[in-house]
Parts: structure tokens; C-alpha cells; sequence
């Protein structure tokens, strides 16, 4: 692969962020609608406090993952970035010491499979710094209390109530494969980003259960968006102009927003998943 610049880095993650911002995203925050008492502003604000951090040189991905959260939540005094963070830190790692011939899937491999203790300790202290809903303790390990293995082993404990712990044990299977193809193949049928990152977002909300609201509500209600994203779903990818169901996703934006049911996970797979496409 060509190599990217910490600087160029930083471009590609701060225009997957934009990208997803700029997408109608039901149930989240977009530039169509604010929700969960956070506002579009904090999100650019976020970009703005993390994008230098995560893709500085020389880092580990636990110092990336701390160092971000930390940014943030000085700019915005909010959890607004932590599990896009947990994804896009290995992601840039991957990119920054990626050899000549060897593809992204496999230097991250590489990454994931050098993690460390001190990794998983400042990945902790991150998760208890953003303070994330229903997240913190897992069977094995609790993110309170010292840090006794690396980070890959504490996402393994964690991969059956977190789908962003699951792509490290999984080597981000949903988003080097799910993700990307589905944003390829919405793109080849629209050429629209905008439409293109919405079908990757409703597509993983159609395709598992999103684990934020698993957490904070329940498999009972996240089973209910996903079968309402379904229906959803269907016609948005069946559509030749996405544009006609714009009102059809506000409404559905405004009933999850009143029942502050907020699919985060999707969210945050869908930023990685467009920044993987732009690193690849």
C-alpha cells in the first residue's frame, strides 16, 4: 500500500466522520436532527479534539484510544466518539506500519495480535473517562479495577454484550467485509455518499442487534428496531431515489429519539467502516 501521512491520516478519519454526520441516520445524530441531548456541534467539535491525537506518529493503539477520549471529553465535557475511537485507533495503526505489499486486513491482523497490557490499562481508563452507558464490567474483567491482561483479551470477554469489543476478537469482520462491500454497492447503484453511508448504517441495523441499546434497554427493544429497521431497510435499498424516503426517516428519527432509543454501535461500525474503505 501507498504510504499516508500522520496528516493524511488524520484527513481520512476527519472526512469518515464528516461523512457520517452528513448522512440521515435514524435514531442518531445527523445534520438533519440533533437527539440525546447532544447536538451536532459537539460531534464537530469531537472531530476537531480527536483527529490529531489518534493518527499522531509513534504512538501505541492504547495511547491513541486514551489520548483521543481524553481530547474530547475536554472539548465537549460528553461521550460523544468513545466506540468510534475503540475503532478507528487499530485502524490507524494498521495504516501506520503497514509494509509495502502487505494488505490493510493483514497488517491489522498484526496489530491486534501485538496488543499489550498497558493497551488494554489505557483503553480502561478511557472507557471509565467517557463513562458510556451500560458499559465498564464484563464476566472477567471490570475496566475499574487493575488492568491484568492485554487489550485484545478484554474485547474477547466483552464480544457477547459489545459489537465494537467483537471486531477485535474478530479481526473486524464487519467492517472490512460487511461494511465496505455494502458501501461499495451502494455507491456503484447511486453515487451518493450520503445515500451510500445511510444504507451502511441501516444495514447494520438491519443485520444484528445494535449492543448500545442491547445494554441500556435490552434485547426486547433492540430486536424491535431491528425489525422495524428491516422494513426500513427493504425499501431504501430497493429505492432508485432515496431521496423520497427522507420523511419516511424522520418520522422513524423522531419515534426512536422519543423513546431515547439510540443504535450508537451501528453508528460507530458505520464510521469505521468508511474510513477502512478510504484505507484500504
Amino acid at each position: 500500500m501507498k504510504t499516508l501521512s500522520p496528516d493524511q491520516l488524520a484527513l481520512a478519519y476527519r472526512e469518515a466522520c464528516m461523512q457520517e454526520l452528513q448522512a440521515l441516520k435514524p435514531g442518531n445524530v445527523h445534520i438533519f436532527a440533533d437527539g440525546h441531548r447532544m447536538t451536532i456541534h459537539h460531534f464537530f467539535k469531537s472531530i476537531d479534539a480527536s483527529a490529531n491525537i489518534l493518527c499522531q506518529p509513534d504512538l501505541t493503539v492504547g495511547e491513541r484510544i486514551f489520548g483521543a477520549v481524553k481530547a474530547t471529553k475536554e472539548a465537549v465535557g460528553l461521550n460523544t466518539n468513545l466506540g468510534i475511537i475503540l475503532l478507528c485507533a487499530p485502524l490507524v495503526q494498521a495504516r501506520l506500519q503497514a509494509h509495502q505489499f502487505q494488505s490493510l486486513s493483514e497488517s491489522l491482523n498484526q496489530v491486534l495480535n501485538d496488543l499489550t497490557v498497558d493497551d488494554g490499562m489505557l483503553a480502561s481508563h478511557a472507557i471509565v473517562l467517557a463513562n458510556p452507558a451500560g458499559l465498564g464490567s464484563v464476566d472477567q474483567y471490570d475496566v475499574h479495577l487493575p488492568v491484568e491482561v492485554n487489550l485484545l483479551e478484554m474485547m474477547r470477554a466483552a464480544q457477547h454484550v459489545d459489537r465494537i469489543a467483537w471486531q477485535y476478537a474478530n479481526a473486524f469482520l464487519d467492517i472490512l467485509g460487511f461494511g465496505v462491500q455494502c458501501f461499495d454497492e451502494a455507491m456503484a447503484k447511486w453515487q451518493n455518499t450520503a445515500y451510500a453511508t445511510t444504507a451502511v448504517y441501516l444495514g447494520f441495523l438491519t443485520h444484528q442487534l445494535d449492543t448500545h441499546i442491547m445494554r441500556k434497554h435490552g434485547n426486547p427493544l433492540a430486536m424491535t428496531v431491528m425489525a422495524e429497521a428491516q422494513a426500513i431497510e427493504a425499501d431504501f435499498m430497493a429505492s432508485e431515489n432515496p431521496k423520497l424516503l427522507q420523511k419516511r426517516l424522520m418520522d422513524w428519527d423522531a419515534s426512536l429519539k422519543a423513546r431515547n432509543l439510540n443504535p450508537g454501535t451501528s453508528a460507530d461500525l458505520t464510521v469505521a467502516s468508511l474510513l477502512a474503505k478510504a484505507l484500504i
